[in-house]
């Protein structure tokens, strides 16, 4: 538990049926709702509930919705490639089986990017929509190259399996700055450089390479968002520099003329972990600044 952090009761609940299936979580009293504070719904993609564990902690004050995106956590797993449309209609689905009104949201990576979609196609659901690093292609002067990357990882996925993959995607994602022409000239990395196996088990059920390429190459449309106004936040972190999620919300505030709001720490600041550490307290009283 990190500083200021609250427990209590978190109950689990599934909507849908098959393979559509979705498990979300519900802390605290969801009774406890009301129009000026609402229910927070905090989520990713395709990091699961857990992920968003440390900053639900930091809400006492209203009930706190996770949930795990299609094709991760305790969700049915599948191979086919899974898009920006679906995450969507399995939020508002949630949404609409908790029944208590409109939403709080905070969406991060490829959670903003469904938010984004959810806010499109069902603004009704959500009160204030904090759009958190989008990792977003269209909306950068170096697309071309961006997809030309992710083409390249899901062929080395289709090819080699989730090892190789991953070393693909991993080095990129780091990159702090425009995609040069040439990054694909450079040696394939070594999965073993990040503690992965070459090995080829033949699973495809990866959930992070099912969203690609539908995540990267999602186009905002701009009309409805500004419609939104200022319930639409557009967020970065300060450490995050110009990594391709920080450049994506600077990218989508500047197609919808807004500005980019600052988070603190990097793209995963809301959580503290070994090796990559947050500020989950700065993190949730600058989204209870926010909402408030």
């Amino acid at each position: 538990m990190t500083e200021n952090t609250v427990e209590r009761t978190v109950t689990t609940h599934v909507v849908g049926e098959g393979e559509d299936v979705i498990t979300y979580d519900i802390h605290g009293d969801l009774s406890a709702a009301t129009a000026e504070r609402p229910a927070l719904f905090l989520f990713a993609a395709p990091m699961d509930a857990g992920g968003l564990g440390q900053l639900a902690g930091q809400f006492a004050d209203r009930p706190v919705v996770t949930y795990d995106p299609r094709g991760a956590g305790r969700n049915p797993v599948g191979t086919a490639d899974i898009t920006v449309e679906q995450h969507a209609a399995d939020l508002h689905r949630v949404i609409a089986a908790l029944d208590c009104g409109p939403v709080d949201a905070f969406g991060t990576s490829g959670g903003a990017v469904n938010l984004l979609e959810l806010v499109t196609a069902h603004p009704e659901d959500v009160r204030i929509a904090v759009v958190h690093e989008p990792p977003l292609a269209n909306v950068l002067p170096d697309r071309e190259a961006v997809l030309a990357v992710v083409d390249h990882m899901k062929r080395t996925y289709a090819e080699k399996g989730d090892g190789a993959a991953m070393a693909t995607f991993i080095p990129f994602v780091m990159l702090d700055g425009p995609v040069p022409d040439d990054y694909l000239d450079q040696p394939a990395p070594d999965p073993a450089m990040f503690g992965m196996s070459a090995d080829d088990d033949g699973t495809r059920t990866n959930p992070l390479l099912r969203n690609m390429p539908a995540t990267i190459v999602y186009r905002v449309d701009a009309d409805r968002l500004r419609a939104l106004g200022d319930r639409l936040v557009i967020a970065a972190g300060v450490e995050s520099g110009d990594t391709l999620p920080a450049r994506g919300a600077r990218g989508v505030a500047s197609v919808l003329d807004r500005p980019v709001t600052d988070f603190p720490s990097h793209h995963g600041g809301f959580a503290d972990q070994p090796g990559y550490p947050g500020d989950p307290a700065g993190f949730a009283a600058r989204l209870r600044e926010i909402l408030d």
